[in-house]
């Protein structure tokens, strides 16, 4: 069982480190209005403090309102000051001229990649690190899109599971709404983490627990599991630097 208030302690005393041995004061960071970016940005805050966290809001024309309120109720919360950029010129320039048929799952990629071009331009301008805010159930199974929201100078909660970030949201007492709510990217219209994981993160996290720790998996469904497995073998590029042949 994870000791979340020691553990809020060790994970702001990383941030700190990983700052000063990098040699940035400040922090960039994309608040979506999910839980993973309101727990990401509480613990920038608490570890180097609200004038050194800067937070942006990047939706979509598609992007559901309540991502967009809940990243503006998040950022009041923490007193931090939030910068919203549309992504829909950018976006709907390209598809429009060039890929008018690209699947919805292209589209996504392609606004995941936008946004971090723009929190690393965002953080060239501020001189600072761009923050992650991945956890360990997606990284493990490959929910993001490579070199879009996996791309980030560090992930403060990349080692927490899904249903962790939960409870450390309720420690640092942030707002019940972001807690509640259903997970999504909200890459397009409609979409759920869960109903495209096909697994609820309760079950993901109990399965990849007891695969990452070496226990016994008898207990769980043929089907959960094997999915899990396949899930984490075809997402292991994502997870490894590009490789080189090796120098003879």
């Amino acid at each position: 069982m994870l000791n979340i208030p020691q553990e809020i302690d060790r994970i702001c005393v990383f941030i700190q480190d990983y700052c000063d041995k990098s040699g940035f004061k400040h922090l960039v960071i994309g608040l979506s209005g999910g839980i993973d970016s309101a727990l990401s940005a509480a613990l920038a805050v608490k570890a180097v403090g609200i004038s050194n966290v800067h937070s942006f809001n990047l939706p979509y024309r598609n992007s559901h309102p309540d991502s967009a309120l809940d990243a503006a109720l998040v950022a009041r919360h923490l007193g931090l000051d939030l910068t919203t950029i549309d992504l829909s010129h950018f976006t709907d320039t390209y598809f429009d001229a060039y890929e008018p048929d690209a699947t919805a799952l292209r589209r996504g990629n392609w606004i995941a990649r936008i946004r971090m071009n723009i929190l690393f331009d965002q953080a060239a301008k501020l001189n600072a690190l761009v923050m992650g805010t991945g956890n360990l159930t997606e990284l493990m199974v490959g929910y993001c899109t490579q070199y879009g929201d996996s791309a980030c100078a560090f992930e403060p909660i990349g080692h927490l599971y899904k249903t962790e970030v939960w409870e450390m949201a309720k420690v640092m007492e942030l707002p019940e709404k972001l807690i509640s709510k259903t997970p999504t990217a909200d890459l397009w219209e409609g979409q759920s983490d869960e109903a495209e994981l096909g697994i609820s993160y309760p079950d993901l996290d109990a399965i990849l627990q007891a695969i990452l720790q070496g226990s016994s998996t008898e207990d769980f469904a043929a089907g959960a599991l094997s999915k899990v497995k396949n899930l984490i073998m075809h997402s292991a590029f994502k997870r490894v630097m590009p490789p080189a042949p090796e120098r003879v």
